[in-house]
């Protein structure tokens, strides 16, 4: 059995004035809500559950249940306050019931053959990017663990906000959250600050994909190009 975790509660600040209304995972890419493109790719490999944690304008989002038939909808009373290490705190239980993807909801996945494959290993989905990035990045070892979860580094694979969690490690990852919330300058991670402070118990590599798979969207400017380009291939096949 695996399961899904969308994290979807967070302000989306960056894409204001759109976002002053609707919640960033609701928007838009041609007609469907960018949160659908997970979805439905998931839903393309059997996935049993998903739970989508949310916070801001969280009741936009009860609309799902009832036009996909296994969505469950998770609360994160802290998302206003607390980085997004607290969507993965009140989901965490959920961890450790089954294999489980973690994926963020703000992505526009155009094509669902990026979970084709179930992966045989906990792993972070990731695309190679030559020269230096000032993204989140993963560095590996000498035998492809990953070493470091962080910001910055150079001619490695950037994280694309999807990963996936054996039974096992899930069960690590959750007690992890668990324990290090509340604690002194909690409010300020990242749940893959929790990742990387833990990667001596967690055995981590790469899934490789491409960016023509998918899209991380941050900005107006960004949905604009990925829509005019969608908008463009539209046209072309028909």
């Amino acid at each position: 059995m695996t399961n899904a975790i969308l994290m979807a509660s967070g302000l989306g600040t960056r894409m204001r004035p759109l976002t002053d209304t609707t919640p960033k995972p609701l928007i838009k890419i041609g007609d469907k809500p960018m949160i659908e493109t997970v979805i439905e790719a998931l839903q393309k490999v059997n996935i049993n559950k998903i739970y989508i944690v949310v916070g801001y304008l969280g009741e936009q989002f009860d609309y799902l249940k009832s036009k996909y038939t296994n969505i469950e909808i998770i609360k994160n009373p802290d998302y206003n306050t607390i980085n997004n290490i607290s969507s993965i705190y009140y989901a965490q239980n959920k961890l450790r019931e089954s294999d489980c993807y973690i994926c963020e909801a703000d992505l526009y996945i155009s094509d669902s053959d990026i979970f084709k494959t179930t992966p045989k290993f906990s792993c972070y989905f990731g695309k190679y990017v030559e020269g230096a990035s000032d993204d989140w990045v993963f560095e590996l070892d000498t035998q492809d663990y990953i070493k470091r979860v962080g910001k910055f580094g150079t001619n490695c694979y950037n994280m694309v906000g999807l990963s996936y969690f054996t039974l096992q490690d899930g069960k690590i990852l959750a007690d992890a959250i668990e324990n290090q919330y509340n604690k002194a300058g909690y409010e300020t991670m990242f749940w893959d600050d929790v990742v990387n402070n833990n990667l001596d118990k967690l055995k981590l590599r790469i899934n490789p994909v491409n960016s023509e798979q998918i899209t991380e969207i941050d900005t107006v400017e960004e949905l604009n190009s990925v829509n005019e380009k969608v908008k463009n291939e539209s046209r072309t096949f028909n």
